[in-house]
């Protein structure tokens, strides 16, 4: 596994997102109105909706498609809806954020 740096952290509104694109890989960097970042895939596990295009709020953010809240912490589905996408290790330093992939 390999830090990728990715962006300055300050580039991502609050309650806002990004995308990062690695090889066939997608992935949804966020942030919370605490100043937290998370990365998840950023395919819902529903229909595969662009989570980086819903609204984050609190530690979730819901999905373009069918409203489904997804875990911005696990990655995981709120109940009643069931399913999980891949989240990601997440750091900032020096004022940019990294991402753990392979």
């Amino acid at each position: 596994m390999a830090w990728l740096k990715i962006c300055d952290a300050e580039s991502i509104p609050r309650l806002g997102s990004t995308i990062v694109k690695k090889k066939e890989l997608e992935i949804g960097i966020f942030r919370n109105s605490n100043d937290e970042y998370f990365a998840l895939n950023n395919h819902c596990p529903h229909k595969g909706g662009p989570l980086s295009q819903g609204i984050v709020f609190e530690n979730f953010v819901a999905c373009p498609l069918h409203n489904w809240k997804i875990n911005l912490v696990t990655g995981e589905a709120e109940q009643p809806d069931e399913g999980k996408t891949e989240c990601f290790k997440i750091k900032v330093e020096d004022k940019f954020l990294y991402i753990e992939i392979d």
